[in-house]
């Protein structure tokens, strides 16, 4: 095989929604798998709805999922030249026509097929007319002459061998009145001239392959290998809409997601290696091929990625994820703060699922929290004597550290005849203002002994 070229071809019409973030995954994992080239082509021919801050937010989206192109975006209005050099060579070669119709006539069309139960189609009423019989004044576009018998076939490397009567082909227009190309035109020459050998991409794309085939075939180009894959739907089995978290790949990252949690989720979202769930980015592009891509829609579930991304952030080194969650962290953390996460990481890490909850779970490594209403039940005088006898034991400790603090606080529970948990949690309400954390003699080491021992006489005062 030829050295594999895809592409990645979104338009910059708003954000990278999820289908296209994983429409992009497959098509990077696909080339460096076979150790070809991820192309980004922009396809900014809708002018009214293409806008720059789209086209740089489909850049930052790739980036944060860490999907890396291997040459300069290709920018489709800028090759609009190219394009209608193609149409007007297959005009000169008598596959194309100049079709004078009206927009009033090709309503009539429509309206005629409506009533004959067929799909809304243009009737070939000038492929065959001598131009000689225009209508003055009228600004023609340039059809394609469609094969009118026989049958397309394609085979699809997900859908298998997919054919269509080509009675169901009309002549579609390459180059509109006004001279500008259509986007079946613009495709077709964009992926010629990048080279492109395998064209991945949603099913729902699968009926322009059969247009787009003709096109090859007209001008003798090699036709690029297809595979189309499914759409994701939402849980419930519907197709995938904002209620079903289809928001763009930049808002997951707000929501304190990591890169690889959704490369992976985004990888099982109709793709799978026997039965293995937790697939590195090494794994993924070893294994990846579009035999193993399903023909099934998949279907979108926050709770797998969540999940996922619990096991992301467990697996991520702790200096890292300080930096990762400090855009959630108060605009002037402490020094002494951002140190005593990093050290009580271990801790934190253990019951996060997203970026955002680890950072609201550290804030107490700042200062003690306002505590809520939980945690007001165990601020009671009984609760701060208890606290105190803790306190006045700690002063004393000289080997600060998890074993002395735990065996101190163990003893002072049982000299009082009381559980472990009865005296836990009044200490954990006093040093971070919450009735839930990590582990309490974590945390007394992390903050050492003069926060600690600051923290517990604040509470003893009340």
């Amino acid at each position: 095989m030829s050295q594999v070229v895809v592409r990645f071809a979104p338009s910059p019409t708003g954000y990278l929604h999820i289908g296209g973030a994983r429409t992009a995954l497959f098509n990077w994992l696909f080339a460096r798998h076979h150790k070809g080239k991820f192309l980004l082509r922009i396809e900014d021919t809708d002018r009214a709805r293409s806008t720059p801050d789209a086209v740089g937010a489909i850049f930052e989206s790739l980036r944060w999922l860490g999907l890396d192109w291997d040459e300069e975006p290709v920018f489709q209005f800028a090759r609009a030249d190219r394009h209608t050099e193609v149409a007007r060579q297959l005009l000169a070669e008598g596959k194309a026509y100049y079709c004078y119709c009206s927009p009033e006539e090709l309503e009539q069309m429509r309206e005629e097929a409506k009533v004959k139960g067929l799909p809304p189609r243009y009737n070939g009423l000038w492929r065959d007319r001598d131009p000689s019989e225009a209508p003055h004044g009228v600004a023609p576009v340039i059809r394609f002459k469609a094969p009118q018998t026989g049958e397309t076939v394609i085979e699809d490397h997900v859908q298998g061998t997919v054919r269509l009567d080509n009675t169901q082909l009309d002549d579609m227009v390459l180059l509109r009145a006004d001279g500008t190309p259509t986007y079946m035109l613009s495709v077709v020459v964009d992926d010629h001239d990048m080279g492109i050998t395998h064209i991945i991409r949603g099913d729902d794309h699968l009926t322009n392959a059969f247009r787009q085939k003709h096109l090859y075939l007209a001008t003798g180009w090699n036709i690029p290998e297809f595979a189309h894959i499914p759409l994701i739907h939402g849980a419930d089995g519907a197709k995938l809409s904002k209620r079903h978290g289809a928001l763009g790949a930049e808002h997951y990252r707000d929501m304190g997601f990591l890169p690889e949690a959704m490369r992976n989720y985004l990888l099982r979202l109709g793709w799978g290696h026997g039965d293995e769930e937790i697939i590195s980015t090494e794994q993924a592009i070893e294994w990846f091929d579009l035999p193993a891509i399903g023909r099934s829609p998949a279907r979108f579930d926050l709770a797998k990625l969540t999940h996922l991304n619990a096991h992301y952030i467990r697996q991520r080194p702790n200096h890292e994820l300080v930096e990762l969650i400090s855009p959630w962290l108060p605009s002037q953390s402490s020094t002494e703060g951002l140190k005593r996460i990093e050290k009580g990481m271990n801790g934190l890490k253990e019951r996060a699922k997203t970026l955002i909850e680890l950072a609201e779970s550290s804030l107490f490594y700042f200062h003690v929290l306002e505590k809520d209403e939980k945690a007001l039940k165990f601020c009671e005088s009984t609760h701060q004597a208890l606290v105190s006898k803790v306190c006045e034991k700690l002063k004393e400790l000289e080997n600060f550290t998890h074993d002395p603090i735990s065996e101190t606080i163990k003893v002072t529970a049982e000299e009082n005849n009381i559980k472990l948990g009865d005296l836990a949690q009044p200490l954990r309400v006093a040093l971070t203002g919450r009735t839930v954390s990590p582990s309490l003699f974590e945390i007394i080491e992390v903050l050492g002994k003069e926060e600690t021992l600051k923290r517990l006489a604040q509470f003893i005062k009340g």
